[in-house]
This record gives structure tokens, C-alpha cells and sequence, in this order.
């Protein structure tokens, strides 16, 4: 899914984002009516008679055209959703058709919301080596390199066929939910590693099989130049050992937020001094500032065993096989640590800041914590890789 207008659609805190589109749509509103009333149709012209301000609009050609058309938008608050921006960096998303330049195909992958999981590859020409990510969110076109491509469990088809009672509430009686796994390939599998296989077991296979070092170091150049393409090896032990560490990948990937901390990592905390916290900042307000961060940092190049995570917390002892887990470039680490801090947006002025994810999930330590949690994800990752069966190519 690719925006036209990331600060606008995406924030960490669900209200500055609604506040943000609200005044935007009120904007375009104002824009709409103003280039309408405009006397003469044949001298109108749109960069003539409507503002580009940076500050309270970002047009593309699709909103141009609704505004020449004179076509009213309005906020919706169930076009709130999560979207999964870089990985493992939640977003909230307005994901409104009028104001996401290209959905492509993620309205069928997650029709009104539901369910699914994709596997996400690089684009084709990109410049790094190919990468693997899975999700189950909505993910925006730069997630990977030279733009993301989705592979879902399922797809979604609206049935027209079913009438919505004025009272009927359940979106899955609007769409229809099929497999994105073919028969063909089940069939094929079933023949090759018995009757027991699932459209599941081959899904998990494919994620297993991607992360095979074999396979990425032999067709890397490949992999920049076409989608990836996979064999369905000889040996049925294999055959399951890839799907089931392909599930044990996707547990971890999908469901990071949840993986403790990694055995014999450190947390050095020198909390504010409650008494005078409090009476500076109220009972409330201190639980949050104590674990806000602005811009977490490695004390120096290099030493990546520790990352100073604000003035009062530092995280020490981090295993140097946690680094090895690199997705899109860099390690999920150093995701985290580029994506959770305070920025502002140049254009639009819109400040983005992670801490009011915290806040508004009502859970000081979010960042923090998944911090610690994707330096375990990343640790399990690697020995998880390291036991793929080991693959030979002719």
C-alpha cells in the first residue's frame, strides 16, 4: 500500500493522527467548495485556484480529481486501523481509498479488517539483498526494499449474493474467504509427503524455505531480479522440518510483542526520585516520563553490547547474534532504535512521537519492552535459521 502522504495517514498516537485528518479533510472541503464557485469552467485551473500548503494537505492526482469533481469526503472513524510501517514499527493507519494513492490488493487481503497473514518479499531491482517479513497487518509499500510484495494465506471476495440486514453487523457475511495456497500445489505436496499436508503446512513451508541461508546465498542475485521461486524438496523429514520452523518463524515474527526478554540481558534503571517526580509531574504522569524515549543510541560505534535508551535506562549485554537478524538492511535492533524516537516531519509539520503509543495503550514500558523483545526475537531467529535443513543446488 503506498500513501502519497505517510504523515498524514500515519501516526504513533490515534489522536494526533485523527486530529491531523480531520483538519486535512476539512481543508480539502474548503478547497472543493472554492474551486466550484469559480464563475468561468473553462479558466479554471486547479494549482491556480487551490493552496498546496504543505501544512494542511498533501494532493495527489486522485484527490485533485475529487476536488475538481466537486466530491465531498468525510472522517470515519472505523477507517482506523493498525498498519505495520517498517519492520516491527506499528502504525496507526486512516486507511480511507480517497486518501491511499494505491491500495493494490490489500482491500482483498484484509477486506473491512479481517484476518490474514502475508509474507512479504522484496521488490524486484532493488539494491539489497532480498528480504523476508511476515505480517498480519496491512503493510505499507516500503516495508522492503523497492517495494513490498505480499503473499497472504488468504484472499477475501465480497459476496454480492448476500443481503446485509439493516441490524447485521458481521463483516465476514459480506466476503467470502478463499484459499490463497492452490489445489495444484496441495495436491502435488500430498502426492510427494503424504495425505496429512495442509494448505497451512505449505504456507509455513514457503516462510520456513525462504530463510534457508542455501537458498538466499545461491539465487541472491536472482532474488533482485524476480519473485522467488521455490522447490518442494525430496526428503519428507525435510519437507517438515522447513514447516515446522516456518511456524516456529512466523509465531515469533507475527507475535514479537509477546517474547519475554532474552536470558542474560541487563536493564539498568535509575528511576526519577519519586518524591520529587511527583510533585513536579503528578502520580500519573511520571510512570510515563520515566520510560519516554527520544533517541536510543549505542554509547559509541562499534558497541553495540549496549544501547542507552534514555538518561536513565541503559540496556547492557546484548548477545552479538542478536545483530545477525537483518531484515531490509539492518537488524530488527536497529529498527527499533531508528523507528521509536521523536521526529517531525519536514513538510507537513506533524510531529510523530512513539511515546504516545505507550500512553494511549495505557503501558509505560511498551518501548522498552519491546525493545527486549525483539532482541530475543532476533537471538531465536538466528538458531532457529541455523537448524534449517541444509539444501544443495545443481
Amino acid at each position: 500500500m503506498a500513501t502519497a502522504r505517510d504523515s498524514w495517514v500515519y501516526n504513533s498516537s490515534k489522536t494526533v493522527m485523527s486530529s491531523s485528518m480531520k483538519k486535512t479533510i476539512d481543508f480539502y472541503n474548503e478547497q472543493r467548495i472554492d474551486f466550484a464557485n469559480q464563475k468561468s469552467s473553462a479558466t479554471k485551473d486547479f494549482n491556480t485556484y487551490c493552496s498546496n500548503d504543505p501544512k494542511k494537505i498533501s494532493w495527489n492526482d486522485s484527490l485533485k480529481n475529487l476536488c475538481a469533481k466537486n466530491q465531498p469526503l468525510s472522517f470515519n472513524e472505523t477507517n482506523i486501523i493498525t498498519g505495520i510501517y517498517r519492520p516491527y514499527s506499528k502504525l496507526n493507519l486512516y486507511f480511507d481509498k480517497n486518501f491511499i494513492q494505491r491500495p493494490y490488493q490489500q482491500t482483498k487481503l484484509f477486506a473491512a479488517n479481517l484476518k490474514n497473514i502475508v509474507i512479504c518479499v522484496s521488490g524486484l531491482g532493488g539494491s539489497k539483498n532480498n528480504s523476508i517479513y511476515i505480517s498480519k497487518y496491512i503493510p505499507d509499500l516500503n516495508l522492503l526494499d523497492a517495494g513490498t510484495q505480499c503473499f497472504p494465506l488468504y484472499y477475501y471476495e465480497e459476496n454480492n449474493a448476500t443481503q446485509k440486514g439493516l441490524f447485521d453487523n458481521n463483516d465476514e457475511q459480506q466476503f467470502t474467504r478463499r484459499d490463497a495456497i492452490s489445489n495444484f500445489i496441495l495436491k502435488r505436496a500430498v502426492a510427494q509427503y503424504g495425505k496429512n499436508v495442509t494448505k497451512e503446512d505449505i504456507f509455513y513451508y514457503v516462510y520456513g524455505f525462504l530463510h534457508s541461508k542455501e537458498y538466499r546465498e545461491t539465487f541472491a542475485n536472482d532474488l533482485k531480479k524476480m519473485l522467488p521461486r521455490l522447490p518442494l524438496v525430496e526428503d519428507v523429514r525435510d519437507f517438515w522440518k522447513f514447516s515446522k520452523a516456518g511456524r516456529q518463524l512466523a509465531d515469533l515474527h507475527l507475535n514479537y510483542e509477546s517474547v519475554p526478554p532474552a536470558p542474560g540481558v541487563i536493564v539498568l534503571h535509575n528511576p526519577l526520585s519519586v518524591k520529587d517526580s511527583v510533585n513536579a509531574l503528578g502520580t500519573d504522569e511520571v510512570k510515563y516520563v520515566d520510560y519516554e524515549v527520544q533517541k536510543m543510541r549505542y554509547p559509541k560505534k562499534g558497541q553495540t553490547e549496549t544501547i542507552i535508551y534514555n538518561s536513565r535506562i541503559t540496556i547492557d549485554n546484548i548477545p552479538a547474534k542478536a545483530y545477525e537478524y537483518v531484515v531490509n538492511g539492518k537488524s530488527a535492533i536497529d529498527w527499533i532504535m531508528e523507528r521509536y524516537q521523536v521526529t517531525v516531519h519536514k513538510d507537513s509539520g506533524i510531529k510523530n512521537d512513539p511515546n504516545d503509543w505507550a500512553r494511549e495503550h495505557n503501558n509505560p514500558r511498551y518501548i522498552l519492552d519491546l525493545l527486549l523483545s525483539v532482541i530475543n526475537v532476533s537471538v531465536q531467529t538466528v538458531d532457529i535459521v541455523e537448524g534449517l535443513p541444509k539444501v544443495s543446488f545443481e
